[in-house]
């Protein structure tokens, strides 16, 4: 999948494709044409960088509803011929969300194309997921030959479907079409379920991985082949080692973390790190200015695991330095630094933003330092952030430091925030927002009966406007 396009954050488009409140707003102050335009193309075209974390589809359920938007364009988006072709989940996945929250809110036709898509479109698995929590029992079962039809009657067929049933993300359609008479379906689906659990079963009597009674060096070994496979096996390497070695192995273990092979060298560090061995942090140093890549990475890993006051005081000496460690020594500062850091977490905060823009990935923990430490001159560039930044979640973590560190907030950004498609966000929002603006009023008392929005939401607006609180 291609990294989204984002328009300015200052177009009606490129707020709605950051998920920002004032995208909602200025969306129901636009011509509705314009708006609906911007919507779908939010819809069809997901713009978020990681769909996994990032929430969009309730926020534009929510403006379609307010917009009275018909599903003209999303259903030539999922019915294409394309969907046959590019079967990405991603293509079809928000456009389906955003069906399922507008089923939920009553609409007949999104749960019509819903059932519709299910049965014939390509990424039907998620279509079933978002109507296994709407639909009526009825409605689910009339999707149980469409689906099992896409299962040939065959040794592989009958392979695939089991796996699909175990893997399955919401089981109840499957239980249901288990309870079917027809032996097509019931009994089908049945065999399907016990073949999942046999699997599982088998695969637990079938464990991989270290034994009891290995040694030291059989674990190094075991990292050793992990990271030959392309699959680094550092941290659990390093829990084995805490298991089998004893105080006779530091010494082997610290020769191996100073010049042994990548795989080891990496297990070494990472169990030093974790036992807080006097020595592990000059080990790091010396891992990041002359190991391999790999190495390097798993040495910076390996000393942000660490809590003590002696990795704090370090991260003071390495703050300055222009790799990866000065970067994770911030960080570590933002994270469990005192008061006295302050200046240092700033100044990192500025440079990060000021080289890498406002979407680089060490702002997360920058931010959140700025906001724990109640920074306040940091309040510009934490307001820069929330602005510009792409990611939801990131600018929902600016949101919270800026609670900590502008007295502005409560009357600005709070506001808007009460739109914002993260419910984290929705949540810092109800529980500083200004209630003496009108808007903020209205749309907490929506907020509070809104069956979809999440309960740590419905919970800091009851906090506003319970009966001692009238607002």
């Amino acid at each position: 999948m291609f990294d989204p396009v984002i328009a300015p954050s200052g177009t009606l488009l490129g707020l709605l494709q950051r998920g920002r409140g004032d995208g909602t707003l200025h969306a129901l102050a636009a011509p509705r044409d314009e708006a609906l335009a911007a919507l779908n193309h939010c819809v069809l075209n997901d713009p978020r960088h990681d769909w996994q974390v990032e929430n969009r589809s309730l926020y534009y359920a929510r403006l379609y509803l307010d917009l009275h938007g018909g599903l003209e364009a999303i259903e030539r988006h999922v019915c294409d011929p394309d969907d046959h072709l590019d079967t990405d989940e991603n293509r079809t996945g928000l456009a389906l969300a955003v069906l399922g929250h507008l089923a939920a809110y009553g609409r007949a036709d999104a749960l019509a194309l819903l059932r519709r898509y299910a049965a014939t479109g390509s990424n039907w698995a998620w279509a079933l997921d978002e109507l296994a929590l709407r639909d009526d029992d009825s409605g689910l079962r009339s999707l149980a030959r469409p689906v099992l039809d896409r299962f040939p009657d065959t040794p592989e067929g009958e392979a695939e479907l089991a796996a699909t049933v175990r893997d399955a993300f919401e089981p109840r359609p499957w239980r249901l079409w288990a309870e079917d008479p027809r032996p097509s379906v019931g009994a089908r689906v049945r065999a399907a379920q016990e073949a999942g659990s046999f699997d599982r079963w088998q695969r637990q009597l079938r464990p991989s991985g270290p034994r009891p009674g290995w040694s030291v060096q059989a674990v190094f070994d075991w990292a050793d082949q992990g990271l030959e496979r392309g699959t680094p096996l550092h941290v659990p390497a390093a829990r084995c080692l805490s298991a089998v070695a004893g105080s006779e192995d530091r010494d082997a273990i610290v020769t191996v973390a100073r010049e042994g092979s990548d795989g080891a060298r990496c297990a070494a560090l990472h169990y030093l790190a974790q036992i807080s061995d006097p020595v592990v942090l000059d080990l790091v140093e010396r891992a990041v200015d002359t190991g391999s890549p790999v190495v390097a990475e798993a040495a910076v890993s390996a000393f942000e695991r660490m809590c003590g006051d002696e990795a704090v005081a370090r991260a003071r000496g390495w703050v300055h330095r222009s790799d990866a460690l000065g970067v994770s020594a911030a960080g570590v500062l933002a994270c469990r630094g005192g008061a006295g850091d302050d200046r240092l977490v700033l100044g990192a905060l500025r440079e990060t933003v000021r080289i890498q823009g406002p979407d680089a990935p060490p702002l997360w923990t920058l931010v959140d330092g700025a906001g724990r430490l109640g920074i306040g001159c940091a309040a510009p560039v934490l307001r820069h952030v929330y602005r510009e930044t792409t990611s939801s979640h990131l600018r929902g973590r600016a949101a919270r430091a800026l609670a900590a560190t502008d007295t502005s907030f409560a009357t600005g950004f709070a506001v808007e925030c009460l739109w914002d498609c993260e419910e984290t966000t929705r949540e810092v929002a109800a529980l500083h927002a200004e209630t003496g603006d009108v808007r903020v009023a209205e749309r907490l008392r929506r907020l509070a009966a809104d069956p979809a929005e999440e309960a740590e939401v419905q919970t800091a607006v009851r906090s506003r406007i319970g009966p001692d609180r009238p607002v």
